[in-house]
C-alpha cells in the first residue's frame, strides 16, 4: 500500500494487477469542486440566494444547521462554488462539534463555512454572521452582520441573474456557476477604477473620496467598500 500511495505522490499514477490502474489527472481539483449541485441550493432558496453569495464575497462567518450530516456536507461542501473565482475550499468546516477547542480554533478563522447537527448552535451569535437552517429553509442574518449585508439594486440585479441561470433547464451547474462568475468578475470591474497603487507600491488599496465622488446607491457604495475590506484593500 506504501509503494502505491508514493507512486500516486511522486508520478501521479499507480498500476497493480488485481486494481488495474489510477490516474490521479482523472480526479482533478476541479471535479470534486463541482461535486455539489448550485441548482439545488438556488432552488432551495431561490433570491436568498443572494444573501449566501454576498456572505462569502465578503468573507463572512456562514453557519449551516441540518440534524442530518450528510446533508450538511454536501452543502457546505457547495457553497464555495459560489465564488469560483477564489477557488478556496480551505473555507469549510462540514462538521463542527460544539465543544470547546473545536470552536476556538473555528473562530480563528477571518470567515468560514462551518456546518453543524447540532441546533443549540443557533443560539451562539457570536459563531456567525450567517445562519442557514437547512432543515427549514431559513436564512438568518445575525444584528451585528446587517450593515455590511445590506442589500440594494445591486444584489437585486445578482439575485435575479443566479435565478434565472439556475432555473434553466438546459444549463449544467458548470454552466451556471459560470455565469454567476462572470458577473462577480464584473463586481470587481466596477470596484478596480476606486482603486490605486499603495504608498509601497505592493498592492493596490481603496481610494475612498473616488468611490464616493462616484455617488453609488447607499447599499451598492457600502457593498463595494466592504468588499474591498475583504480583499485586504483598505489603506491601513
Amino acid at each position: 500500500m506504501m509503494e502505491s500511495y508514493i507512486a500516486v505522490l511522486t508520478k501521479g499514477v499507480c498500476q497493480s494487477e488485481e486494481n488495474g490502474s489510477f490516474l490521479s489527472k482523472d480526479f482533478g481539483a476541479r471535479k470534486a469542486y463541482l461535486a455539489g449541485s448550485v441548482k439545488d441550493i438556488v432552488s432551495q432558496f431561490g433570491m436568498e440566494t443572494v444573501i449566501l453569495h454576498t456572505a462569502l464575497m465578503l468573507k463572512k462567518r456562514i453557519v449551516v444547521y441540518h440534524p442530518k450530516i450528510e446533508a450538511v456536507q454536501e452543502f457546505t461542501r457547495t457553497l464555495p462554488a459560489l465564488v469560483w473565482h477564489r477557488q478556496d475550499w480551505t473555507i469549510v468546516h462540514s462538521y463542527v462539534h460544539l465543544d470547546a477547542d473545536e470552536l476556538e480554533a473555528l473562530q480563528m478563522c477571518t470567515g468560514y463555512v462551518a456546518g453543524f447537527v447540532d441546533l443549540d448552535v443557533s443560539h451562539r451569535p457570536d459563531l456567525y454572521d450567517v445562519f442557514v437552517n437547512l432543515a427549514d429553509s431559513e436564512i438568518t442574518i445575525a444584528p451585528l452582520a446587517k450593515e455590511s449585508m445590506t442589500m440594494g439594486k445591486l444584489h437585486k440585479e445578482i439575485g435575479q441573474l443566479i435565478v434565472q441561470s439556475a432555473e434553466d433547464p438546459e444549463k449544467s451547474d458548470s454552466q451556471v456557476i459560470q455565469d454567476i462568475s462572470l458577473k462577480t468578475k464584473e463586481i470587481f470591474a466596477n470596484l478596480a477604477p476606486f482603486s490605486e497603487v499603495s504608498g509601497d507600491g505592493e498592492k493596490r488599496v481603496l481610494n475612498l473620496e473616488a468611490l464616493k465622488q462616484r455617488r453609488f446607491p447607499p447599499a451598492t457604495e457600502n457593498f463595494l467598500y466592504h468588499l474591498a475590506a475583504a480583499e485586504q484593500m483598505l489603506k491601513i
